[in-house]
C-alpha cells in the first residue's frame, strides 16, 4: 500500500527530498511544510501549512493525514526532539533522536565526544574567560587560530584567523559581545585537502554516498562572505577508493558504534566534513542531515528507490538494500541568490525562464520562492538550485551554467566556478600515500601530476609529455608567454622577503594567456643568481606552486642557475615561462573589434607589476624612507617594503566564464602600464578617454608620484596606477558585464572609446593628477610634525551613511530610508556631495566576531567608492582595525559639547553640571574620543531634560551638513595628532563670524572656529 510522506522544510534541499521520494511507487502522496513555489500542487507533491514548531501539532497532523514517514530538514528540529515525540507518537520519522543531533548541534560536545572516541581532530580547548583563551592562543606550538562560539555549531559562529593576535581579537569581540554565549572554543588550524562525506545508517550499518564538494563562499574564487552554501558537484573526481574506504570505516563506522555505545543510536544521514592532513584525517564538523546543497547533488545521482532506503534504515535492515549510485555520471548545483544574500534580501521580484531551464533537461530545485498570482516570486536568500547531471564533470558544469543564464530575476547572485575545483583534481588528484594507521596526505612534489594528463619524459630536464585530449579540449591551440621579475626581485632581496614572488611571476605570465581566452596549462621557471641561497629558493618555488594551483596549472619544475664573480652575491634573476591552450571557437576577438562607443572597464589590482621597478627602484635610492620604514597611509601596520612587493593580482580562472560570454571584445593586462595596456587593445582608427576619478588609486602610487616628482604622464606610462587589466565591452552590455566580475572583484567603468584623436596621444587620462593629489597621505607617518593642506575637491564626494535599525537591520548605505538625520542630508546636501541612493544591508548576526562584521562593511565601502562615511544611529562598536583604516574619514555628531561621554544620556551632564549651555559635537571618530577632533558644534539653550533630548535632534540636523561640506571640500582634515586641522589658519572662523559679528583680529585657539549660533 502506497504511504503518505511529510517533509519538514522550505528550501532546496527538501523540494529534492520530496522530488525523490514522489519517484517510488510506494509513496502515494508527499507533503511539505512549509514549502515553497516549487512543492506547490507538483505531481504528488504539495504544501501544507501546518504549524512545524508544535511537535503536538505536527503529531496529530500526521494521524489526521495517515502519514507513515516524517523526513526532517533543519537540524534545529531535530536537536529539538521532533523525532522523538513522532516516534513516541507511533510515527516513523527518520532522523536521529534529540540525544544524537546534539553531535551536530553544540561545538563543543562534539569535539568532547571525538576525544572520548580517540576520533582524530583538532586540538582544541574551550574557555569562560576571554583571558584564559588569549592565554592558550599565545602559548601553544600549533596555530590555535580558530574561534567557536559555544552553542548551535553554525557557520556564523566560526572565525578563522589569520594569526594569533586576530584570534585573541575574535575572541575578545565574541565574549565581549556575547552574542553566542558565554563560552568560545579554541581549535587548531589545520591544513590540506578538505572534503565533505556522508552516509546512511540505521545506527549500526554504514552506506557511504560520493563525496560531494560544496563552495560556501559568495564569489568566485572562495571570495567574499560565507554563505550557507552557493553550489557543489559530485562526486569528487579522482579520490582513491582507499581513501574513500578509510573514511568509512575509521570516521563515519566509528562514530556510529560510539554513538550505538553511549546509548544514543543514530538513525538517519549523518554527513562529516573532513580534512586530509599530513598527520591523516581529521574530522572538522558534523551535520545530523543532507547539507544544503550537497543534498541536490548527491540524490539525482541514487539509483535505488529512495523511500526503500529510508524504511531499510528505520526498521533496521539497511544491509540488505544498500543504496546505488550511477557511475560515470557528475551532478553539479548551482544556487542563485537574491541580491544582498547572505543579508537581508529582497522579496517579491518575478522569477522568469523556469521553463527554458526544464525544457534542457535541467532539475531547477526552489528554495526561497513563493506563488503570488500564479507567478514565482523571491521570498529568501537563496532562491533557487540549478542542477545538470551528464556523463563527464566538464559537460555538467557547462549545462547547470547554461541553465542559470536562462533564469532571470533582478540582481540574481550567482557563481561561474562551481566544480572548476573538480576539474582541476581531474589534471592534479589528490596526493596521498598509506601510513601504518592511515592515509596520510602529502605536499605533491614539484611536477606531480595526473599521468593522463602529462609525464615527464626519460630524457629528464623539463622535458614532458602533456596529453591535451585527456584535458577535455576538441580542437585546442596553443598559447604562450614569458616574462620576467626583473628589479622587484631586486627590491626584495632589499627586503629580505620572497614570499610573494612567485605569485607575482606566475601572475604577470597567466594574465597575458587571458588575452587570448586561454587558460594555463602549465608553467616552468629559472632563476639566475650570484650565490644560491637554498632557503630563498624554497621560499619562491612554494610561492611558484602555490600560483600555480590556484590557475589551476602544472607546475613543471624551476631550472636554477648559478654565476660566478663578477657577478654581485645578491643578485637575482627570476623568469616565468607558461603554455595554455584554448579552443578555436573560444578566443578573443581580435583588435578590429573595438569601436567608437563601446565602454571600458578596469579591474583593480593594488599591486606594482615588475616591469615598473626600475623607476621604483630608482624613487629608493633618493628617498628619505626605506623599505622597512612605515607605509604612507598604513598607520604603521605595514612597511613600504610590505606595500611595493604586493604581488599582483592572477585573473585566471575566476575571469575565463566572463571573456568568453561573447559579451567582451577585447582584455589586456596593465603590467607594461596603463598606456601600453588599453593600447594592446584599440585598433588604429580609434582612441581612448579615462576619467582617473572613476577608480580608486591605491595609496603607494600617489607616494611614488609625489617622491619621485613624475609627471601624470610618466605616471601612466610607467605604472598601473590600481588598475590591473582593461576589458572592451559595447556599451550597451557595460554594465551588465560589470556587474558580473564586481561579483569577484573589485571593478569599474572607467572610460570610453573615442573618435580618433590627431594631436598628442591616442589615449588620453583625464584629472589624473587631480587624483592622485586627492589620493595622497595626508601625512607621511615618519614626519610627525608635517602638517599637509589638502587641495579642495573640484568632484562629488561619495559619502556613505551608516544607520543602526531595528532587528536585524545592521547597516545602510542608502539616503531611502525614513530615518531624520538621514532624510535631513539628503535634502539639505551641501554641493560637492553625492549620495549613491543605493542600500545594503547587512545583518551582524552573520558573522561570528566584529571583525568579520567591520571587514564586510568595509568591503561594501570599497565596492562604492566611498570617501566619508557619517555614523548616524550606528550603535555597534566598531572595531580598531577598522577604525585605523577610516581614520580621518568617519565623522559622527555626538549629543554634548564636549565629545567625550560614551554613554546614552549625555544631554543630561550640562544641567547636572550647571553648564547653561547645552549642544551637539560633530567630530572625526577615534579609538579614544579626543574633544580636538571636532568640526562643528551647536550650542543650545535648555532648562529641562526633555527640551534639550529633543532640540539636539534639530542641533544635529544642522550642524551635520556643514561640517561634512568642510570636510568634503578639503578644508578641514584630520591631522597626524588626532586633532583638527584647517586649510588655512586665515580661513578659520571665528566664533564672532560665525555669528554675524564680524571679524577677529586675535590669533584663533585650538578649539575656535566650530562654534555655530544658536
Amino acid at each position: 500500500m502506497a504511504e503518505r510522506v511529510l517533509v519538514i522544510g522550505s528550501g532546496g534541499r527538501e523540494h529534492a527530498l520530496a522530488w525523490k521520494l514522489a519517484q517510488s511507487p510506494h509513496v502515494k502522496h508527499v507533503f511539505v511544510a512549509p514549502g515553497n513555489a516549487g512543492t506547490a500542487d507538483n505531481g504528488k507533491i504539495s504544501n501544507s501549512a501546518v504549524l512545524v514548531s508544535n511537535h503536538t501539532i505536527v503529531t496529530q497532523f500526521c494521524k489526521d493525514h495517515n502519514i507513515g514517514l516524517v523526513l526532517v530538514g533543519p537540524e534545529a528540529l531535530l536537536a529539538a526532539g521532533i523525532a522523538d515525540d513522532l516516534r513516541a507518537a507511533g510515527v516513523g520519522c527518520f532522523g536521529p533522536c534529540a540525544r544524537a543531533a546534539q553531535l551536530a548541534s553544540h561545538s563543543s560536545s562534539s569535539k568532547a565526544f571525538l576525544e572520548r572516541h580517540g576520533i582524530p581532530t583538532a586540538r582544541w580547548r574551550a574557555f569562560g574567560s576571554p583571558q584564559e583563551a588569549c592565554r592558550f592562543i599565545t602559548s601553544t606550538d600549533f596555530p590555535a587560530r580558530v574561534v567557536r562560539a559555544r552553542g548551535p555549531a553554525a557557520r556564523k559562529e566560526v572565525t578563522i584567523a589569520a594569526s594569533k593576535e586576530e584570534a585573541c581579537r575574535a575572541v575578545q569581540e565574541i565574549m565581549q559581545d556575547r552574542m553566542f554565549g558565554d563560552m568560545v572554543v579554541i581549535e587548531e588550524l589545520l591544513q590540506g585537502e578538505e572534503l565533505s562525506c556522508s552516509c546512511f545508517t540505521d545506527g549500526v550499518t554504514v552506506a557511504s554516498m560520493p563525496p560531494a564538494q560544496p563552495h560556501k563562499r559568495l564569489q568566485d574564487g572562495d571570495q567574499g562572505p560565507s554563505t550557507a552554501g552557493m553550489g557543489a558537484y559530485c562526486p569528487v573526481p579522482q579520490v582513491p577508493e582507499a581513501l574513500l574506504e578509510h573514511i568509512r570505516d575509521t570516521i563515519l563506522q566509528h562514530i556510529v558504534d560510539s554513538l550505538r555505545q553511549e546509548g544514543a543510536a543514530y538513525v538517519g544521514v549523518l554527513q562529516t566534513g573532513l580534512m586530509l592532513t599530513k598527520e591523516g584525517m581529521k574530522v572538522l564538523n558534523f551535520k545530523c542531515q543532507f547539507g544544503d546543497p550537497q543534498c541536490q547533488v548527491i540524490l539525482p545521482l541514487l539509483e535505488n528507490d529512495f523511500y526503500e532506503v529510508i524504511q531499510a534504515a528505520i526498521d533496521g535492515k539497511l544491509c540488505s538494500c544498500m543504496p546505488a549510485w550511477s557511475e560515470n555520471r557528475s551532478s553539479v548545483c548551482v544556487v542563485m541568490a537574491s541580491p544582498g544574500y547572505p543579508g537581508d534580501s529582497d522579496k517579491g521580484m518575478e522569477v522568469t525562464g523556469l521553463l527554458q531551464a526544464e525544457e534542457l533537461g535541467l532539475q531547477v530545485f526552489h528554495g526561497g520562492t513563493a506563488l503570488k498570482d500564479g507567478r514565482v516570486v523571491t521570498s529568501g536568500g537563496r532562491v533557487l538550485s540549478i542542477t545538470a547531471v551528464k556523463q563527464d564533470l566538464m559537460e555538467a558544469v557547462g549545462e547547470a551554467n547554461r541553465g542559470v543564464a536562462t533564469i532571470h530575476f533582478p540582481g540574481a547572485t550567482f557563481r561561474r566556478d562551481i566544480g572548476l575545483r573538480g576539474l582541476r583534481l581531474l589534471q592534479q588528484p589528490l596526493y596521498v600515500s598509506t601510513a601504518p594507521e592511515a592515509l596520510v596526505y602529502k605536499d605533491r612534489p614539484v611536477g606531480a601530476a595526473t599521468r593522463d594528463v602529462w609525464s615527464r619524459s626519460e630524457g629528464g630536464g623539463f622535458a614532458a609529455f602533456f596529453d591535451l585530449k585527456a584535458s577535455g579540449y576538441d580542437d585546442p591551440i596553443l598559447v604562450s608567454q614569458t616574462k620576467g621579475l626583473g628589479p622587484k626581485l631586486q627590491v626584495a632581496q632589499v627586503c629580505k622577503r620572497h614570499d610573494t614572488i612567485g605569485q607575482d611571476l606566475v601572475a604577470l605570465c597567466v594574465n597575458d594567456l587571458l588575452a587570448q581566452g586561454a587558460e594555463p596549462l602549465f608553467f616552468l621557471s629559472h632563476l639566475t643568481c650570484g650565490k644560491l641561497d637554498a632557503e630563498v629558493l624554497e621560499t619562491i618555488k612554494e610561492g611558484i606552486a602555490e600560483a600555480c594551483r590556484s590557475a589551476g596549472c602544472a607546475f613543471l619544475g624551476e631550472q636554477v642557475t648559478e654565476v660566478a664573480a663578477p657577478c654581485p652575491p645578491g643578485h637575482c634573476d627570476l623568469a616565468g615561462f607558461v603554455v595554455g591552450a584554448v579552443e578555436r571557437g573560444q578566443r578573443l576577438p581580435g583588435l578590429q573589434r573595438a569601436q567608437e562607443g563601446d565602454a571600458l572597464l578596469g579591474l583593480g589590482c593594488p599591486g606594482i607589476p615588475g616591469p615598473a621597478f626600475g623607476i621604483v627602484r630608482r624613487i629608493l635610492l633618493t628617498s628619505s624612507l626605506h623599505c622597512s620604514s612605515p607605509a604612507p597611509g598604513s598607520c604603521g601596520h605595514s612597511t613600504l617594503g610590505d606595500v611595493l612587493l604586493t604581488p599582483g593580482k592572477m585573473f585566471s580562472p575566476a575571469l575565463l566564464p566572463v571573456l568568453r560570454s561573447g559579451h567582451v571584445k577585447g582584455f589586456a593586462p596593465t603590467a607594461e602600464g596603463l598606456l601600453g595596456g588599453i593600447s594592446r587593445v584599440l585598433p588604429e582608427h580609434v582612441s581612448a578617454v579615462l576619467d582617473a576619478l572613476s577608480w580608486k588609486i591605491p595609496e603607494i602610487f600617489c607616494w611614488l608620484y609625489k617622491e619621485g616628482n613624475l609627471s601624470a604622464e610618466e605616471m601612466a606610462q610607467t605604472f598601473p596606477c590600481g588598475i590591473g587589466a582593461v576589458l572592451v565591452v559595447q556599451k550597451e552590455l557595460a554594465q551588465h558585464v560589470l556587474q558580473d566580475i564586481q561579483r569577484q572583484q573589485e571593478a569599474w567603468l572607467i572610460g570610453k572609446v573615442v573618435a580618433p584623436c590627431h594631436t598628442g596621444s591616442r589615449i588620453e587620462v583625464e584629472n589624473l593628477v587631480e587624483a592622485l593629489q586627492l589620493s595622497s597621505p595626508q601625512q607621511l607617518l615618519n614626519d610627525s610634525t608635517a602638517q599637509s593642506q589638502p587641495q579642495p575637491r573640484k568632484r562629488k564626494v561619495k559619502v556613505a551613511v551608516l544607520v543602526s535599525g531595528a532587528g536585524e537591520l545592521s547597516l545602510v548605505l542608502a539616503q531611502r530610508m525614513s530615518l531624520h538625520v538621514l532624510e535631513r542630508l539628503v535634502q539639505v546636501c551641501p554641493p560637492g556631495l553625492s549620495f549613491s541612493g543605493i542600500s545594503r544591508v547587512i545583518d551582524h548576526k552573520l558573522y561570528g566576531s566584529r571583525s568579520e562584521f567591520d571587514s564586510t562593511i568595509d568591503r561594501v565601502l570599497e565596492e562604492f567608492s566611498v570617501e566619508l562615511v557619517c555614523l548616524s544611529g550606528f550603535t555597534r562598536v566598531l572595531s580598531s582595525p577598522f577604525l585605523q583604516k577610516w581614520k580621518g574619514k568617519i565623522l559622527s555628531a555626538s549629543p554634548s559639547l564636549f565629545p567625550l561621554i560614551k554613554d546614552g544620556n549625555a544631554h543630561q551632564e550640562p544641567l547636572e553640571s550647571g553648564f547653561k549651555v547645552a549642544g551637539c559635537t560633530v567630530h572625526f571618530v577615534l579609538e579614544e574620543p579626543s574633544a580636538g577632533a571636532a568640526i562643528r558644534r551647536e550650542p543650545l539653550a535648555g532648562d529641562t531634560e526633555a527640551a534639550l533630548e529633543e532640540r539636539l535632534r534639530d542641533a544635529e540636523l544642522r550642524a551635520f551638513p556643514p561640517a561634512l561640506q568642510l570636510v568634503a571640500s578639503g578644508a578641514v582634515w584630520l591631522g597626524a595628532h588626532g586633532r583638527t586641522c584647517w586649510r588655512r589658519e586665515s580661513q578659520r572662523p571665528s566664533p564672532q563670524e560665525e555669528q554675524g559679528h564680524g571679524s577677529s583680529s586675535a590669533e584663533p585657539q585650538e578649539h575656535e572656529g566650530l562654534w555655530a549660533g544658536p
